[in-house]
């Protein structure tokens, strides 16, 4: 099996060099930024397949890093590093995109059972969505490869959530789609945070889908949504 690739970007040189160390005796393969610039322009250089941001860095710190990340790459996973356990921090830290929060000092065990199961879960949804990925919506026609949505001539580019959680309920068509499964799978954390951005996504696929007034999805309170096409 090929190695995956991890970024650790982190400015304490000593932490960073026994970070890395840990991870590739585990069979990852890493590269070691200084800064928050340094570990832009590896990122731009090269592939990769997760990413381990330090907040506090000079130059560059780990949101804005994170942001630039997300600009040209919206699925790559990223851990925040934090010396800090601040609410506005861990709030920051996911509306730019982060997938996990780290506090320091932290157990190395627990950060490599975390990678391995946001990379095993990626690769997962890979091979999902290679199985499936053309969906019969009432009179629309989902594309999630190619994140489009169509009805007669229109067609609507989806967002990769939007795409993700409209597969999702198309996947459990005219049955329930549990709440907990979607935070889990698309936004990877089941709190009050996610479950509002989720709220915000249904209205967004609702919006679309009322071009064909026998479409919807239906809110099963407390335990989660139920796309329905009444024929």
């Amino acid at each position: 099996m090929e190695q995956k690739r991890i970024l650790l970007v982190e400015d304490d040189q000593n932490f960073g060099t026994v970070l890395k160390d840990y991870l590739t005796l585990n069979d990852y393969d890493v590269s070691l930024a200084k800064d928050g610039l340094e570990g832009l322009i590896m990122f731009k250089n090269d592939l990769f397949d997760l990413c381990i941001l330090d907040v506090m860095m000079p130059r560059k710190d780990g949101f804005s890093l994170a942001k630039d990340i997300r600009n040209s790459n919206k699925e790559i996973p990223i851990f925040f590093l934090t010396a800090k356990t601040l609410k506005e921090d861990v709030l920051r830290g996911y509306q730019v995109g982060a997938d996990d929060f780290l506090n320091k000092p932290f157990d190395s065990e627990v950060l490599l059972y975390k990678v391995r199961a946001i990379l095993q879960r990626k690769d997962s949804d890979k091979s999902t969505e290679e199985e499936k990925f053309d969906f019969k919506i009432g009179a629309f026609n989902l594309n999630s490869k190619l994140r489009q949505l169509v009805i007669g001539n229109t067609i609507y580019k989806l967002s990769p959530k939007e795409n993700k959680l409209l597969k999702l309920l198309a996947m459990h068509m005219n049955d329930l789609m549990p709440r907990e499964l979607a935070l889990t799978k698309i936004w990877r954390d089941d709190n009050y945070f996610t479950s509002r951005s989720m709220d915000v996504y249904i209205a967004k696929l609702r919006k679309y889908l009322k071009d064909d007034p026998k479409v919807e999805i239906i809110n099963i309170h407390g335990e989660g949504f139920r796309m329905i096409d009444n024929k």
